[in-house]
């Protein structure tokens, strides 16, 4: 199985590196079942039918390769269900408002899980890759009233939160890492003991985790946040 995690973004010139590696596990998985091109189940959150980000994320993948895209936009407060991730060769959960994706989601996280564990490959873009994981941080951009991040990425919360995620990995995720100032909110999460630490990813950027060891493809970087003696430690790997 293979996770490919999306810190954000839409440069173009950018398409086939961050989706080549997932779309290239899906196709492999659609040749297996007869088909001639992957079928990519991709659910939104937030505008309801006729959602763009859907479109623009079939065309991302489109970038890569040929490909079927089965869309699933849903409104906010409306819950996924099996038939969004049915029969499929890949799973990608695209971006938006954080919280919003997670209450989406949970109810079917189950057979994602089991879907992943089978070897489906899973692509998450921005809120997609950061409720993959076990503990996801949903938003927030105070620590007891302290900013430690910009506003505008709060995903409309003030306090810095963290949830039970969908539980793909054990790690907490962060997105657009560098461009939206993300960075410092994992690193105060982890200073603060709401986080054991985690993976902070760039945008046009994607983390691929697999069997072996962890890749990143695209144009920027995957920051390593983890707790250090007095402090915290940050480093950052790339592709």
């Amino acid at each position: 199985m293979s996770i490919h995690l999306v810190g954000g973004g839409s440069a173009a010139e950018q398409y086939a590196s961050v989706y080549g590696p997932f779309l290239a596990e899906a196709a492999a998985r659609a040749v297996a079942s007869g088909r001639e091109e992957p079928r990519i189940a991709i659910v939104t959150v937030g505008s309801g039918p006729g959602d763009l980000h859907g479109t623009e994320l079939a065309a991302a993948l489109a970038a890569a390769g040929p490909v079927e895209p089965r869309h699933t936009a849903l409104a906010r407060g409306d819950l996924a269900t099996l038939l969004a991730v049915a029969d499929v060769d890949g799973i990608l959960i695209g971006g938006g408002v954080t919280p919003d994706y997670l209450a989406a989601l949970l109810p079917i996280a189950g057979e994602i899980r089991r879907q992943v564990s089978a070897g489906v490959p899973y692509l998450g873009f921005s809120a997609g890759a950061m409720i993959a994981a076990e503990r996801a941080l949903v938003g927030g951009w105070l620590i007891g009233g302290v900013e430690v991040s910009p506003e505008d990425s709060s995903d409309g919360l003030d306090e810095v939160t963290v949830l039970p995620g969908i539980g793909l990995l054990d790690v907490t995720v962060e997105v657009h890492a560098a461009q939206r100032g993300n960075l410092s909110r994992l690193i105060a999460a982890t200073e603060a003991g709401l986080s054991e630490g985690g993976l902070a990813i760039d945008e046009n950027s994607a983390l691929v985790i697999g069997e072996g060891a962890l890749a990143v493809v695209g144009s920027g970087s995957v920051w390593r946040v983890s707790q250090a003696e007095g402090g915290v430690l940050v480093s950052t790997f790339g592709a």
